[in-house]
């Protein structure tokens, strides 16, 4: 054997016995290391942690108007030229602007009337009447149940709240709320379009307030609807000028 096959030989000699000692030293590390129950329980207490907190992100952004659709305001012109009709047997049908026209309006688009949080704010509306029938303004309600395709006066722009209402802190506060006032319902209907409130002035007086729903239960505010009616300028006809 020449010096060079020497040289081969005893690298190969001591190279291989150590690569086969080091691997097998390194599968013995990895064996005990997955052994190791507190490597599994590491691993899932990692795993519990991070699903934890991504459950409270989403549960914070859900809480916060990020992801709610911006209501758009509705133009006069647009109210005046809705389709309704009454509720009779022999339903009438007729322009919105015959609500309001003359001596203004306070009307409510309720989002579904079975709903304990619509009829708590129904409710909180008509506590006002008195004082609206003082100043000769009406108050009416605009509901969607019998309306199959066209909901305008929920519009321009529908805006809905679905399962994500039933994680937003306000949402639960507001049934709370209602429930503590003795306020109850049924599930009869669509309830996911919000609603909202408008006082409108007569004639070409236009829209005094408009108070979109941004999610379950969220009620306009009784001082600024009577602020708003007293706004109210009713029409006199020429007759009644003379």
């Amino acid at each position: 054997m020449t010096s060079d096959q020497n040289f081969e030989s005893g690298i190969w000699e001591t190279v291989i016995p150590r690569s086969r000692a080091g691997s097998w030293r390194l599968r013995q590390v990895e064996m005990s290391f997955l052994q190791d129950p507190s490597f599994f329980g590491m691993g899932m207490w990692s795993i519990g942690a991070g699903a934890i907190g991504v459950a409270a992100l989403a549960l914070l952004l859900a809480n916060t108007d990020m992801f709610l659709a911006k209501p758009e305001k509705a133009a006069l012109e647009y109210l005046e030229d809705i389709d309704l009709k009454t509720l009779e047997k022999d339903a009438v049908t007729f322009k919105a602007k015959a609500l309001w026209e003359k001596n203004g309006a306070v009307i409510m688009a309720v989002r579904r009337p079975g709903c304990f949080l619509c009829r708590e704010e129904a409710t909180d509306l008509s506590s006002l009447k008195p004082k609206l029938d003082e100043l000769g303004v009406p108050l009416y309600a605009v509901v969607k149940e019998h309306i199959k395709n066209e909901k305008k006066f929920y519009g321009p722009q529908r805006r809905k709240m679905m399962f994500m209402g039933f994680v937003r802190l306000g949402v639960w506060q507001n049934f709370f709320r209602a429930w503590n006032g003795g306020f109850s319902g049924n599930l009869d209907g669509e309830g996911f379009i919000l609603g909202g409130v408008f006082v409108m002035g007569p004639g070409k007086q236009g829209i005094l307030l408009e108070h979109r729903e941004k999610e379950f239960g969220d009620k306009v505010n009784l001082t600024s609807v009577l602020e708003a009616a007293r706004k109210i300028r009713p029409q006199t006809s020429a007759s009644e000028k003379q």
